[in-house]
């Protein structure tokens, strides 16, 4: 009896949620790096990660190996890298640039990181713009979040930026003014293959589909908020991962997202402060976020949480930061995906 009902007991051991797993850390350090967002190229195998506090990116493989992909000085001394993304036709990087007040959009060649445009954004608004989060459609066309002002650019491939969205969709829900990301409205952005964008509103909770022909949006229906949404990836499978401060939200729609379901979530520790998520190899997640110690007295901000089982290894250091993957492994009908998870500000 018990060896006809164990490939079932097998079965639903797999399909179990994954709450429990423990992460495996991959420790990578860089002087103040301090990222907010990274990308996977899977061309060159590895992770581009941008900083907020130096006009650089850097690599990282998933040994941990980091390596200087571009300073460019040509960027304001002060500027910081927020979203990026990768454009994989075209062969292009594409990164959110943020210089108070200046805010916009560069684009490198890959693999030479030679620019190809630095497309000013802050003069399309009468208000200061805070530009943060970009994807890019099939067609090269990058579509670029605005968290003061919830608007949406849009700037296309030669680098030629207009207002795609500014649809009162986006002020029709409430804000708590209480909660420390209250002026921080559109945040994380990637485009949906069937031809619309999805976009997460932090200050609300919201998720929103936009489309990329003429702007108009509508909020996805769901059956619970997203707290504190920021990154946000589309995995192969058609399911949506957002990343906030506390957990990673599973979400999956039968409708082409008119309606969603948040039918997973995973903790994640809050005063690591996730900021971004990627989707890279076999349905891979990954997260990121960084530990600085003696800045605010506790780990605050930034590392990269990686899926699976595994060890932490490295170790921290009062005059540097130190980076982290966490893998969270989801063992599903016995396929090991690795995925990592990232959130952003």
């Amino acid at each position: 009896m018990f060896r006809q009902i164990l490939p079932l007991l097998l079965l639903l051991s797999l399909a179990a949620p994954t709450h429990s797993r423990n992460p495996h850390l991959i420790n990578f350090r860089w002087p103040n790096l301090y990222p907010e967002s990274f990308t996977w190229d899977p061309k060159s195998d590895h992770f581009v990660v941008g900083s907020l506090r130096q006009r650089l990116l850097i690599s990282v493989s998933d040994a941990g190996v980091v390596s200087a992909l571009i300073s460019d000085d040509s960027l304001p001394s002060n500027a910081s890298f927020l979203g990026i993304s990768l454009d994989p036709r075209l062969h292009r990087l594409l990164a959110v640039v943020h210089s108070p007040p200046f805010s916009g959009l560069v684009a490198y060649q890959l693999p030479t990181f030679r620019q190809l445009f630095l497309t000013p954004l802050n003069g399309l608004l009468p208000s200061d713009t805070i530009s943060n989060d970009v994807a890019v459609d099939y067609l090269g066309n990058a579509y670029v979040t605005d968290s003061a002002n919830d608007v949406i650019f849009k700037v296309t491939e030669d680098g030629e930026a207009t207002i795609l969205s500014r649809s009162k969709a986006f002020k029709s829900h409430p804000v708590d003014s209480s909660v420390p990301y209250h002026n921080c409205g559109l945040n994380g952005i990637v485009f949906n293959p069937k031809g619309y964008l999805l976009v997460t509103q932090s200050n609300t909770g919201k998720l929103f589909k936009v489309d990329v022909d003429d702007g108009t949006a509508r909020r996805v229906i769901l059956n619970k908020d997203l707290t504190g949404a920021d990154g946000i990836a589309l995995r192969s499978d058609g399911v949506v991962v957002v990343v906030s401060a506390q957990k990673l939200y599973f979400i999956k729609s039968d409708d082409s997202w008119s309606e969603g379901v948040v039918f997973d979530e995973t903790a994640l520790e809050e005063e690591r402060q996730a900021s971004a998520v990627a989707v890279g190899g076999e349905q891979g997640l990954r997260v990121i976020w960084a530990c600085e110690r003696g800045h605010y007295g506790e780990c605050r901000k930034r590392g990269i949480q990686h899926s699976g089982s595994g060890v932490r290894r490295g170790a921290e250091r009062r005059e540097s930061l130190d980076f982290y993957f966490d893998w969270f492994g989801f063992c599903l009908f016995l396929v090991l995906e690795i995925s990592n998870a990232a959130t952003c500000d």
